[in-house]
């Protein structure tokens, strides 16, 4: 007998067990999880995303930082202060265990206090002003951009008018013809109220323009053509088939309005149309240190560094978020 040519015997149990062998899940990611995979591979974003969030955290919990380390940020201490200079006694502008970064020239504030409490202006003003202006360019940017005809045309030149309108020169004219007390504000809040408002103004037509021009190439997409057919109104197409979709590059261009609003409230309070003194201010902060920076330049240098490293944290982060959320990006 001749033994056959193929045994078999092996073979069933594998074709048996082929079947009930568990087979692994293809499941799918949304857009949001996709760019946060690709965010958490750029180490550099990550980074100025943790600076920031640690400065948020230093604005909010700024009374009880300043408790643990540090003193009030409007007490004076004449007594750490040459009484014929009016320079801070000891190195490196006074700088102890009790006064961190030193004490000012003059009236011998601590520094450390006032740069702590100084984040809280500069960001309250950065943000604010920022959800001011990404409100307004959104809503006018796709109206103009899905309307068209006279709407946009309309939009359009007064975005162009404040496009070219001198901002700085504005504020300052501004600032110096408000009364001490208006709309219930009076002394620095109504200064950071103007400074929200107009700066927030100012800044919407650079976010109009980028919604106006992405909301005319998705006007024609297929979902919002089915949408008209399906008879849905013109409001409801804006804020629910266009609107979801335009949230990425509001998100980018959000993330990057926020430090120049920074830059910008430290050069108004640099200019004296901020924050009114002595409420503290990064910006204040280098004006006043402009008279004694020659015999104490660390008090110059702080605030300084402060601005330097807030400005570049958000930038860092925000050009990782505009990698990150963009499908053409290489990461």
């Amino acid at each position: 007998m001749t033994a056959p040519l193929h045994d078999t015997s092996a073979a069933e149990p594998a074709a048996v067990a082929a079947p009930d062998a568990p087979q692994k899940a293809i499941e799918g990611r949304s857009p949001w999880q996709i760019a946060w995979l690709r965010l958490k591979r750029d180490k550099v974003a990550l980074a100025g995303g943790v600076i920031v969030l640690l400065l948020i955290l230093v604005a909010i919990f700024a009374p009880l930082i300043v408790k643990a380390f540090g003193h009030p940020p409007e007490e004076l201490h004449e007594d750490l202060l040459d009484p014929l200079l009016g320079l801070p006694l000891g190195d490196w502008g006074g700088m102890s265990s009790d006064f961190l970064l030193g004490v000012e020239p003059v009236n011998g504030r601590d520094v450390f206090s006032r740069i702590v409490y100084g984040a809280r202006i500069s960001l309250l003003v950065a943000f604010l002003s920022a959800f001011v202006a990404v409100s307004l360019g959104t809503f006018f940017g796709i109206v103009a951009g899905y309307f068209g005809g006279w709407v946009d045309a309309a939009i359009s030149r007064v975005m162009d008018l404040l496009l070219a309108f001198p901002q700085l020169l504005f504020i300052i004219a501004l600032i110096s013809v408000i009364p001490n007390k208006l709309w219930g504000f009076e002394g620095s809040g109504l200064r950071i109220a103007v400074l929200v408002l107009v700066i927030g103004f100012f800044g919407w037509p650079y976010i109009g323009r980028i919604v106006r021009g992405q909301t005319l190439s998705l006007r024609e997409r297929e979902y919002v053509e089915a949408a008209r057919s399906l008879g849905a109104g013109r409001f409801y197409i804006l804020f629910r088939e266009l609107l979801p979709n335009l949230v990425a590059p509001i998100t980018v261009y959000a993330t990057l309005m926020i430090p120049t609003n920074v830059l910008t409230e430290a050069a108004l309070s640099f200019l004296g149309v901020g924050v009114k003194p002595p409420t503290p201010s990064w910006g204040e902060t280098l004006a006043t240190a402009v008279r004694t920076y020659e015999d104490d330049p660390l008090f110059m240098i702080f605030p300084g560094v402060a601005i330097f490293i807030t400005v570049l944290a958000f930038n860092l982060f925000g050009d990782g978020v505009r990698d990150a959320l963009d499908p053409k990006g290489s990461r």
